[in-house]
């Protein structure tokens, strides 16, 4: 299988033997070796200064771009943390590797097969220090989130930089969680809800105004943080030899963002520092995927790429670009579904392998923490709600859906029933089905329905009461 998936992926994946120095390395050349930081901020899409937003107050990380290289089209696999961080944290698509659905594989000791490792071993067995930082400085603090749907022993060496050997190189993984719901709102440089552009798909109502400006306003907290971060590297004179990566892990915590496939689940901001290197201030608009991080972070270090390893390098001048990446979307939570994404520069093929559930099928977690999907339910009730808002309130949906982001960015227009635009869907038909068949995607296997039920007996006791105080609530109103 994995030379099959290999051959698949020609399209996508680099082997970098030209630059591949080995693992063989004497303690004397470790201080040549580089650093790499990862910087991993939780539900952020490009929402930030550098990429365009006035209203966003991001210093730190438009300091980041413009020391560093901006790419404009970053997309993960998964539109929801534990799928997402299993896939780029192994290099791998998840649905390759058993941990597509969100939080799986949590109590059955399930391990990863012989031949994938996280990128922490492969960066521990070339001399590298690796850690989960914990307090980047007295004040600011790591979650260490790790979130994988697999058991691992020991995924790090330790909690910071600082634990390891004189003059040995390191691997660092820094968490942050600000704009993961709940959003923080600011005191200073607050975000005026009545500026914020709200996607036609939501309604235009104070309430989500108020909502959209609180996560704007979060993610000025964590650009504190992160300003934080480059601070220390400056300080302690570690800045010129580490490269670092910011990114999310995957889209905004918005109704149709997390957990869904349109470009608001999987779309994220990626900048990569690597001084010396890469061009200051430099663009990119060719497709990243998040498995590419694993790679071309290993050939930074001069560690070589497994073959079987499904990311490629996307830093190296010779690598070639990525004609389309490929995202899908399973069991979150109690929620059961199936969905898959093919996406090219401009265009964007979905297909929902369970059409006849809702868009708003029940989630305990979204009732709670989205108060936007439940004012479009209260609005849809009224009939309030305009045709393109009104779509996520369907009873079902289409088994495909076709857009042209060039000309319909907020995926609203479904082109797939056009007869205009049949080559092209019949082309996007073809790349996934080859996908699935060549890179073994696993949901095709049913899972297992208790596993389902376990998890929705464990959202019922976390959010019941939670769920009845909002109706309440709401029928006061």
């Amino acid at each position: 299988m994995a030379m099959i998936r290999r051959d698949f992926l020609k399209q996508t994946t680099y082997t970098a033997s030209s630059l591949i120095v080995g693992n063989s390395y004497s303690r004397a050349a470790d201080t040549m070796r580089p650093n790499i930081v990862w910087i991993i901020a939780e539900d952020l899409c490009p929402d930030l200064g550098c990429y365009g937003n006035t209203l966003v107050h991001t210093p730190n990380i438009d300091r980041l771009a413009g020391e560093g290289v901006r790419f404009t089209n970053a997309f993960t696999t998964a539109p929801v943390c534990s799928a997402s961080r299993s896939a780029f944290n192994t290099g791998m698509y998840q649905t390759s590797i058993d941990v597509h659905h969100h939080r799986s594989h949590r109590q059955d000791g399930y391990r990863l097969p012989e031949d994938v490792h996280l990128i922490t071993d492969y960066f521990r067995r070339a001399g590298y220090f690796t850690c989960n930082v914990k307090d980047v400085t007295p004040s600011v603090k790591g979650t260490q989130k790790t979130d994988y749907n697999f058991s691992v022993e020991k995924p790090f060496d330790g909690t910071d930089w600082n634990q390891r050997k004189e003059g040995q190189p390191f691997y660092v993984q820094i968490n942050f969680p600000e704009a993961h719901r709940d959003f923080k709102r600011a005191k200073e440089h607050p975000v005026d809800p009545d500026k914020v552009d709200i996607p036609p798909y939501y309604p235009d109502h104070p309430l989500t105004r108020r909502d959209w400006a609180d996560y704007l306003d979060t993610i000025g907290f964590l650009d504190e943080k992160v300003g934080a971060v480059l601070n220390r590297l400056e300080n302690e004179g570690l800045a010129e030899n580490t490269i670092v990566f910011f990114f999310g892990d995957h889209g905004r915590c918005h109704v149709r963002g997390k957990q869904w496939l349109y470009d608001e689940g999987i779309h994220i901001p990626l900048l990569v520092r690597r001084p010396g290197t890469l061009a200051a201030g430099s663009v990119r608009d060719d497709l990243i995927s998040a498995i590419d991080l694993a790679p071309a972070s290993l050939i930074i270090a001069g560690v070589e790429v497994p073959e079987n390893m499904e990311g490629q390098d996307f830093l190296s001048s010779s690598a070639p670009k990525r004609e389309f990446i490929i995202a899908a979307r399973d069991r979150c939570d109690e929620t059961v579904d199936r969905i898959r994404c093919v996406r090219t520069p401009r265009w964007k093929y979905i297909r929902n392998f369970m059409p006849n559930r809702p868009y708003s099928q029940l989630n305990r977690y979204k009732e709670c923490q989205y108060p936007v999907l439940r004012l479009m339910r209260r609005l849809h009730e009224q009939g309030k709600l305009t045709p393109a808002q009104e779509r996520f309130m369907a009873e079902a949906r289409p088994m495909e859906e076709l857009y042209d982001l060039q000309n319909d960015p907020h995926e609203i227009h479904n082109l797939a029933v056009s007869h205009e635009h049949a080559a092209v869907l019949k082309e996007m038909r073809m790349i996934l089905d080859r996908w699935i068949v060549e890179t073994g995607d696993q949901g095709e296997i049913p899972e297992d329905p208790a596993i389902a039920k376990q998890f929705e007996a464990e959202m019922m006791k976390l959010y019941d009461q939670k769920i009845k105080e909002h109706d309440r609530k709401e029928n006061r109103e």
